[in-house]
């Protein structure tokens, strides 16, 4: 579905995720302002770190607002009364802000493991090396929920919350057989929800 894009000034994987500098939220806060302006329904990001700015930006805002994927995580246990596992880009940097921003509580039961440790993963997205071995990210992926889900057996469905992982979705899914939740199943999910369509043949 159509798609416009808004450059965030000033960002960088190391003022979002690393120094989790609040004034980035200004320039959040316009870009999606002229998003808004030009006409778009609603206003999503990819980031998982995105969630430090949700409740600002949602706030600015007068239409729906889902920057990042950790949105999904009270729906994901609501719907296998079960424990979450999070595969993240780098678990150093998950906190609690983070999961307050969206409406996750203190006590939410999840296990989280990252990719920070991943000597592709890291040097391609973390370190921004200027290539990406797809084939190596998606075995060190593989490894890693692997681990998780083997650590905590009670896991119920993974959430993917790095832009960089959807693409292994599929291979996360084969691994474990669980249901696998990222910024592609959320951003599909609102959505529908935006362009609600007649119902037709046998009701």
């Amino acid at each position: 579905f159509p798609v416009r894009y808004e450059k965030i000034e000033g960002a960088s994987n190391d003022r979002l995720i690393n120094q989790r500098d609040p004034e980035l939220v200004i320039p959040f806060i316009d870009a999606a302002q002229r998003l808004y302006e030009a006409g778009v329904h609603a206003i999503t990001g990819a980031c998982g770190f995105m969630a430090f700015f949700q409740q600002e930006v949602q706030q600015a805002l007068k239409i729906p607002v889902f920057l990042s994927p950790l949105l999904q995580l009270p729906f994901m246990y609501q719907t296998t009364g079960k424990k979450v596992g999070i595969i993240t880009a780098d678990a150093g940097n998950l906190f609690p802000k983070h999961f307050a921003s969206t409406g996750v509580p203190k006590d939410f039961p999840m296990a989280i493991a990252g990719m920070e440790n991943q000597p592709e993963f890291s040097s391609a997205v973390l370190k921004e090396k200027g290539t990406l071995d797809s084939d190596i990210i998606e075995n060190e992926i593989v490894v890693v929920v692997k681990e998780l889900v083997h650590q905590h057996p009670d896991i119920g469905s993974i959430l993917l919350e790095c832009s960089d992982l959807p693409p292994y979705a599929h291979a996360v899914q084969t691994a474990v057989g669980l249901p696998v939740f990222d910024f592609y199943t959320m951003i599909t999910y609102v959505h529908t929800t935006l362009v609600r369509k007649h119902f037709h043949g046998f009701m």
